[in-house]
């Protein structure tokens, strides 16, 4: 009898085989669904039957959390030193980190949080490697460093697929798709926009789910991947960046060479960077800040000015709410009305409620009941 991951290998293949048209397209779907569901099986099994892993309950703090991740000794120890001054091992061998290690970086106002992790190998999906400890961590991340080498450049298409195999899509935004399971009345299916799938692909998969009755709406043009995502809901979406490590030790040319790869097949050049001897630290530093997209608010006591030397960082999109419950959730269950000046309202001063959408550089006062 085939094993769980020869059976998974099977399936991969035939749908590698398997040409997509109008006339495949519901075995397709069927087979990604069936795919889907074993990996998904096979993540809980290991997941439950992996052992406990000290150190690795990380509470998350600061305005956001970034994890690097990465196969041993790719120097993810060292890059963690550089930016945020932690003392976390360092060895020229591999897994030195056996926990999790934090570390603060404080920039441009942000204090980020940044997790040092044990290094990530083929398999940590189903838990090999302290899979269920490091991959726990990875979800609940704000944002992915995925850090390789000047040596080992395909390790980057490693690690992408062991975080899809746990859940774990980076840099795409979650699909608009409501899924409403019903009693009766068979699979009723409305589109907003344009969709790649029809009523039929999407009947295949919900049966192939064991589901026969249900009302779906999807809006946007979500794939076959992002429906069977939909249906199993326990997906998070994380933004990610790629970083290349140990630039110091080859030429001018070569690392021309791996910057062409790795923007040529994941569609966004890496960060060229020497933990060891310094270089890119700062250009590191701004991606980082960039890519968890934060915005300065200014907050300002009714009757005082603002406070223009020390914003508050909160990432976007950011409502008025979303400040308050950063400041104190008293500030919600009391709130009265905001005044705003800056670009996200008409004119200054202008009253806003909870809803408000903030933007970079505005003034924010909020007016509480007594």
């Amino acid at each position: 009898m085939a094993s769980v991951e020869e059976h998974i290998k099977e399936i991969e293949e035939e749908i590698k085989n398997t040409k997509y048209n109008k006339a495949t397209s519901q075995h397709i779907g069927k087979l990604k669904s069936k795919l889907a569901r074993l990996k998904d099986d096979a993540v809980a099994r290991a997941m439950a039957s992996a052992g406990g892993g000290e150190g690795y309950s990380v509470k998350k703090s600061g305005d956001g959390t970034v994890v690097l991740v990465g196969f041993p000794s790719v120097g993810k120890s060292t890059l963690l030193n550089k930016l945020t001054g932690t003392t976390s091992e360092e060895a020229h061998y591999a897994f030195t980190t056996t926990t999790v290690i934090p570390g603060a970086m404080d920039y441009k106002g942000a204090n980020i949080q940044i997790l040092d992790i044990p290094g990530l190998i083929a398999g940590a999906a189903m838990g090999k490697g302290r899979g269920k400890e490091v991959i726990a961590v990875v979800r609940s991340s704000d944002m992915i460093v995925l850090l390789g080498d000047v040596y080992n450049g395909k390790h980057l298409d490693v690690l992408i697929r062991e975080l899809y195999d746990a859940g774990i899509r980076i840099n795409r935004e979650k699909p608009d798709i409501t899924i409403k399971k019903t009693s009766s009345g068979g699979v009723r299916f409305n589109s907003v926009g344009k969709s790649t799938m029809d009523l039929n692909e999407i009947r295949a998969i919900l049966a192939e789910n064991r589901i026969v009755n249900a009302d779906v709406l999807v809006r946007g043009n979500a794939s076959q991947d992002d429906f069977i995502d939909a249906i199993f809901g326990n997906r998070v979406y994380v933004p990610a960046f790629f970083a290349i490590n140990k630039v110091d030790l080859v030429d001018e040319e070569t690392r021309q060479e791996i910057t062409r790869e790795v923007t040529d097949k994941f569609g966004r050049p890496p960060i060229m960077v020497s933990a060891h001897k310094g270089w890119n630290i700062e250009e590191l530093k701004e991606e980082i800040f960039n890519q968890l997209g934060f915005i300065r608010i200014y907050m300002k006591p009714t009757g005082e000015k603002a406070d223009l030397d020390e914003p508050l960082i909160i990432r976007k999109p950011a409502t008025v709410e979303d400040v308050c419950r950063k400041l104190h959730r008293d500030f919600v269950d009391k709130f009265r009305y905001a005044k705003v000046w800056g670009s996200s309202v008409k004119h200054d001063a202008q009253r806003v409620g909870l809803p408000h959408k903030l933007k970079d550089g505005d003034i924010l006062s909020v007016v509480t009941r007594a």
